[in-house]
């Protein structure tokens, strides 16, 4: 298939418009509801959600060979580790939705790029010009004016806007060790999904086991509104994913985050429009000066790509 720049742009505002969605749906769960069984059902329903794909590619693929049916000790390794990763950062969105509220935590879900850029820097030994450090500076600072209230002070940080900071540190990381999986083995982008949510769910159901409350998932699963809740997160999160690789197949990484970017301002949008729900002047401005940061590191980036190499 040839690749569709008109295509790829309507797949990456598919994803714009779930991810502006998904922590209003996660904020939905009913008040008093376990969220670690939320998330073991909205993991189950992502899980149902990816398998016909699943299949259809194991269907389709050739036979493999003996030697490609045994992954490597490190790719296992990777996909343990990453599985718990995903589960505890699932757990962590579920509870930072009803905890720090929608709009604060998806304006701080936008810190993706700085671990991303961290973690690249630290293990990858990729180096940065002066303009994204300059750019990435500017969206710590808005970080911390979000956790801070508006404030800058440390005795006013809302804990639960700091703590869903967590989330993306764990996406950047989970992301960066799967994508060395995906540049060298035929796995596919589904196939992967699938398997960390295999692994995903095995986690957190050990989690119910040691330190969850008991008939919670029973509970979870005979409430309708709690189910209604966890099928829609569970189904918006898988295919947020399969657009997000189809866009990505036929438009840039870039020109597709820098669609996705506005993001809070949607989640800002659905939730005073249709919720009826209240916006705070400081979680405005921070969206602003995060989105400002967002476009110039794209913009940065690109240059540095575009730019020569010495020598």
């Amino acid at each position: 298939m040839s690749p569709s720049h008109r295509t790829g742009i309507l797949y990456a505002l598919c994803c714009l418009a779930i991810l502006s969605a998904m922590p209003v749906i996660a904020d939905a769960r009913p008040e008093g509801s376990s969220g670690l069984s939320f998330a073991i059902w909205l993991t189950f329903w992502q899980l149902v959600a990816g398998l016909p794909l699943f299949i259809v590619e194991l269907r389709r693929g050739a036979p493999p060979s003996a030697a490609a049916q045994r992954p490597s000790a490190r790719t296992l390794a990777i996909a343990l580790l990453t599985g718990a990763m995903f589960a505890v950062a699932t757990y962590m969105y579920v509870v930072a939705a009803k905890r720090a509220g929608p709009v604060s935590m998806v304006i701080a879900l936008q810190a993706y790029p700085l671990f991303a850029i961290l973690l690249e820097a630290v293990l990858l030994g990729k180096r940065k010009s002066t303009t994204e450090l300059g750019f990435t500076a500017l969206l710590l600072a808005a970080l911390v004016y979000l956790t801070t209230g508006g404030t800058f002070r440390v005795a006013d940080i809302s804990w639960w806007s700091a703590y869903t900071l967590g989330i993306p540190a764990l996406w950047a990381i989970a992301h960066v060790l799967l994508r060395q999986v995906l540049m060298t083995t035929s796995i596919t982008p589904n196939q992967v999904t699938v398997t960390r949510l295999v692994i995903s769910g095995i986690v957190l159901l050990a989690l119910q086991a040691v330190i969850g409350e008991p008939g919670a998932l029973l509970q979870g699963f005979t409430d309708p509104t709690f189910q209604k809740a966890a099928i829609l997160l569970g189904v918006a999160y898988y295919l947020e994913l399969v657009l997000w690789f189809n866009a990505i197949r036929h438009i840039d990484v870039s020109v597709a985050s820098s669609i996705t970017v506005p993001t809070p301002a949607v989640t800002m949008l659905i939730t005073v429009v249709v919720l009826g729900g209240h916006v705070e002047t400081f979680q405005i401005l921070a969206m602003v000066v995060i989105c400002v940061a967002l476009y110039g590191l794209l913009f940065a980036g690109r240059q540095a790509r575009r730019a020569p190499s010495p020598g």
